[in-house]
Formats: structure tokens, C-alpha cells, sequence
């Protein structure tokens, strides 16, 4: 007999659901990766679960969280700049160091563009492009430092901003050095991110400056995330902070890879 509009969801569904209601509770959000690790189904099924109105849980920027109360993707922001947080710091001190006085940079979204906000040279006349809360609460605080913010839509997710204006501002600038941010790098598949808003951004900036400089930390290597956003070919320069396993360097061999494994 066919299933009515009002059918009660499957009850390996309900109980699904219950575990992740009991895991958001807890960390206050979860990836959606994580979800999917959790319950051993796939991050499809995960959405799908969370699809319904009966859920009480919303998937917003990558992270399951309380639909009620959404601030929980705050906190997982948070915890992430814990993370990673020595290799993040390698990467960034070298990409740093190739910015040179004068210079109009663009500084990405994400926890590891914090760190790279931090290792700017100081006191150093630099113009700063920028588009999120934790990297403008740093540049702005520094001396000799134009700072120009791209506003728009506020995303929790990445404490970023977004909008067409903000793109169309982008591309009248002139842009020396671009430092880019990605959640995974992949040989073949290129750099991706969990976010969607940025994509337009990123690729823009890559578009137009001199120079296009990735920064990630070695955790990100072989991963792959739903926002794709570059060919690995984009890049002049991917700085990865921390050591990667033999198996997987061999994949980067033939790209302008640096891999920074102890501070200079």
C-alpha cells in the first residue's frame, strides 16, 4: 500500500535522529561528516533525515545544529581554531614572510587566515582586503594599514561576509598577493571548501591578483569538500604547514607544494 503524506517517518529514521539530537547537545554541533561517521550512513541519508519538519535539527554552513537555536555553529568555529593550530601557524609564518612593504594583499576566510592575520609583518605599510570578522578584528588594530572590508550577508558558518557588491568592489582593486584558504586540497580534484558563499570570492580574487598563494595545514590533503572552488593549477604557491605521510606527498609532486614542518 502506498505510503500517505502524513506517514509517520521510519523509526530507524526517528532513531537516527535521536542520536544526533543527543550528539548536538552535547558539542553543541557536529560536522556533517561527523553525523554521517556516527550513524555509519552516508552524508546523503544525513540530509535527508534532517530534511523533515519533524528533525528539530538544521544543517547550516557544514555542521548540524539545533534549528531552535543555531548558535552552536559558533561554537564549532571555535573549536576548530584548536585544531591544527602549530601546523596552521608553520604555514602562515612563510606565506607571510613573501609579502613585501606597500603591498595590497587579500586575506581569505577561516581559522587558518586568523593565524595568517597574526604573522603579518609589523609595522609594515600594507593594504588589506578582507571579507571576515576575525581576520578584520586583527588588520584593523594594526598600524600603517588601510583595510578594506567586503560587507554583505553575515554567515555565521565562517564569520564571513557576502554580496554581489562586495564581488563587483573585489574586482576593481588591484590585488599583489592573494592568500587563499581551502577545507580540502586534492590532487585531481582541485581546492574545495565547506561553504558555498565563498566560492564566488575566492575565485574572483584568484581572477584578478598577481598572485595566488594557498595556506592550509596538512590535515587538508587528499580531502575533498562539497564547494569546490580552484584547480590546483591556480595557485603560484601552496604552502602546507605540518608533515604528510609519504603516500600522499607523491600525489603533489608535480605542484609548487612547500611543505613547512619546523618554524624557521
Amino acid at each position: 500500500m502506498a505510503e500517505t503524506p502524513n506517514a509517520r517517518p521510519s523509526e530507524t529514521r526517528v532513531q537516527r535522529l535521536q542520536r544526533l539530537r543527543r550528539a548536538v547537545e552535547s558539542s553543541g554541533a557536529l560536522h556533517l561528516k561527523d553525523a554521517a561517521e556516527l550513524l555509519k550512513v552516508s552524508e546523503m541519508t544525513v540530509r535527508r533525515d534532517l530534511a523533515g519538519p519533524e528533525a528539530a535539527l538544521a544543517l547550516l554552513g557544514g555542521y548540524v545544529v539545533n534549528a531552535a537555536s543555531p548558535t552552536g555553529i559558533k561554537y564549532a568555529f571555535e573549536q576548530e581554531i584548536d585544531q591544527h593550530t602549530q601546523d596552521k601557524r608553520l604555514a602562515c609564518r612563510s606565506a607571510a614572510a613573501s609579502i613585501k612593504e606597500g603591498d595590497t594583499i587579500f586575506i581569505d576566510c577561516g581559522t587558518t587566515m586568523q593565524s595568517l592575520a597574526d604573522c603579518l609583518p609589523e609595522d609594515m605599510p600594507l593594504s588589506v582586503i578582507c571579507y571576515s570578522l576575525n581576520v578584520a578584528s586583527i588588520v584593523t588594530h594594526r598600524p600603517a594599514t588601510q583595510v578594506m572590508l567586503m560587507g554583505g550577508l553575515y554567515h555565521p558558518s565562517s564569520q564571513s561576509f557576502s554580496s554581489d557588491d562586495g564581488l563587483s568592489y573585489l574586482r576593481r582593486l588591484g590585488v599583489n598577493k592573494a592568500f587563499i584558504s581551502a577545507g580540502g586540497l586534492h590532487w585531481a580534484r582541485g581546492a574545495s571548501c565547506s561553504n558555498f558563499h565563498e566560492v564566488a570570492i575566492k575565485q574572483a580574487v584568484i581572477a584578478t591578483a598577481m598572485e595566488s598563494i594557498l595556506v592550509v595545514d596538512a590535515s587538508k590533503l587528499g580531502s575533498l569538500k562539497p564547494a569546490f572552488f580552484s584547480d590546483v593549477g591556480s595557485f603560484a604557491r601552496i604552502i602546507v604547514g605540518g608533515s604528510a605521510p609519504a603516500d600522499m606527498r607523491k600525489h603533489f609532486r608535480s605542484l609548487p607544494v612547500e611543505y613547512v614542518t619546523s618554524a624557521a
